[in-house]
């Protein structure tokens, strides 16, 4: 995506190389039409309307030009879960008595259609990882720790467990088509996708130069990606949180490469709280890393998941 650089400035009426490209891009998270066929390189309409969208959604001046900070973010690795579903969004900016295409808003967090959320009663929730990734301890421990922030601030509790087939959350790392029609891109682009409850299914693209223990110094890793950032979004999708319009939040769809964003903000918590209700504990925020504790990142744990690259499928 970072060719789309090179549209800055572009709007509607005009004809450049790589609008196509963009098109399919917006169509991909949802705010052109599946029906829509036009990739030509002209600048009509339907593109028009798609990048106001777009840039309502996320806080931005909405002008249906493709201006510098439109460009910009659209050019970040980010979550491959839709923005718009089926022609209607709720990640739109605004307070919560505003609607976006007939959606209400809550705050500026959102939920699936039908807001799906896991069956009351069942609070602990069992994940479990690809047996062909063979994943090291401190890969594994990332994700604990990023399900702890999460039933930091709801009833629920999660444990591992070695049965994948029987577990609720199955996490696995593939690359390009792995068979759920939303194939992965390589390096960059679409960093994971996760479905959203009861299915349980969490997947990450096996391409990308994932960093365990968030050590973003060393100069080879120009476009290394934060694996437990990434694993706390993805794990508010396996609840029932759509996108977030708030930057900070840990649901905002995009995350520069070389960033670390692990903690849960408030427009977050209200979310998953809105669906499960607050931890019994009354706890209001996640976990912060403690280097002292065998969980976190330390230096001796320090480890690329690029170093079971072998074992993606």
């Amino acid at each position: 995506w970072d060719s789309f650089h090179g549209l800055v400035g572009c709007k509607k009426g005009i004809k450049a190389a790589g609008i196509g490209l963009m098109k399919k891009y917006l169509q991909y998270f949802g705010y052109l039409n599946d029906s829509y066929r036009d990739f030509s390189d002209e600048f009509d309409e339907n593109l028009d309307a798609a990048v106001r969208d777009y840039q309502l959604n996320f806080n931005l001046g909405v002008t249906g030009e493709l201006d510098e900070s439109t460009v910009d973010l659209m050019a970040q690795p980010r979550c491959g879960n839709l923005d718009v579903i089926n022609g209607t969004s709720t990640m739109a900016s605004g307070k919560s008595s505003d609607t976006f295409r007939g959606i209400r808003n809550v705050g500026r967090h959102s939920f699936f259609p039908n807001r799906p959320r896991w069956p009351p009663g069942r609070d602990r929730l069992t994940y479990a990882f690809l047996p062909e990734n063979r994943l090291p301890a401190p890969t594994r421990s990332a994700f604990a720790r990023a399900f702890r922030r999460w039933s930091a601030v709801t009833p629920l509790s999660f444990v591992e467990t070695e049965a994948f087939e029987g577990a609720d959350i199955r996490i696995a790392f593939f690359r390009g088509d792995h068979g759920d029609g939303e194939p992965f891109d390589g390096l960059l682009g679409t960093l994971a996708h996760a479905f959203s409850p009861p299915s349980g299914r969490f997947h990450l693209d096996g391409d990308e130069n994932w960093v365990v223990d968030g050590d973003f110094l060393d100069a080879t890793r120009t476009s290394a990606v934060d694996l437990e950032s990434v694993a706390v979004h993805e794990i508010g999708h396996l609840l029932g949180l759509g996108h977030s319009s708030v930057r900070e939040a840990i649901m905002y769809p995009t995350i520069a490469f070389g960033t670390r964003k692990v903690d849960l903000v408030d427009d977050d918590i209200a979310g998953i709280q809105e669906l499960y209700g607050p931890n019994p504990n009354k706890l209001r925020s996640g976990p912060e890393p403690n280097p002292n504790h065998p969980s976190d990142p330390s230096p001796s744990a320090s480890l690329s998941v690029h170093s079971f690259w072998t074992h993606i499928v």
